[in-house]
């Protein structure tokens, strides 16, 4: 088969060609491998995440109307976001601390912009899973609290809190690392 343009891929899936869907698979594996791994501890949950995506993907590929790649690409993460969040959620993974801390400080995490980015998911996956997950949907995904609130099933104040406090401890971890090689 030829290298098809995404729209022709998507169409030919819709109609049940197995090969269109293996390569737009292999088009999207490692892009959406990227997205699932920022949510789970282990790269193995991240595998899970990413093939229940793909069949999810796969599904609901008939009622997708097409209008640009950024737009496929974009639902496609929506979906792989939404998987990672309801194996947290199944498996009790997320646990949302309470709000305690003056929320209004902002943290400035800027060193983070200067790491390699597989030194930067080292560190952001270490965090608690409560933590990183509302740091990814924030920061990495764009949504806002109130988003944030609705689909972990928590309050704003709760998200912001868990915010906070991921930066708070990523802060803390960078500063403990640059004091370990004296920089």
């Amino acid at each position: 088969m030829l290298l098809l343009n995404t729209k022709d891929l998507i169409d030919k899936c819709k109609s049940g060609d197995r090969k269109a869907q293996q390569m737009l698979y292999q088009r999207l594996n490692a892009p959406m491998m990227g997205v699932c791994i920022r949510y789970m501890k282990s790269v193995e949950d991240a595998e899970d995440v990413l093939l229940e995506g793909f069949y999810k993907v796969f599904i609901n590929l008939k009622g997708f109307n097409y209008e640009n790649e950024n737009a496929f690409f974009g639902w496609v993460k929506r979906i792989m976001v939404n998987e990672a969040l309801m194996k947290l959620r199944k498996n009790k993974d997320i646990q949302i601390l309470a709000i305690n801390e003056d929320l209004d400080k902002e943290i400035d995490v800027s060193p983070l912009s200067e790491m390699q980015t597989a030194d930067l998911l080292k560190l952001i996956r270490s965090i608690p899973v409560g933590y990183r997950t509302v740091f990814n949907l924030y920061e990495v995904e764009g949504y806002s609290h109130q988003e944030i609130s609705e689909k972990l099933g928590v309050s704003v104040g709760t998200s912001k809190s868990q915010l906070f406090k991921a930066k708070k401890l990523l802060k803390d971890m960078l500063n403990s690392k640059d004091q370990e090689y004296g920089s």
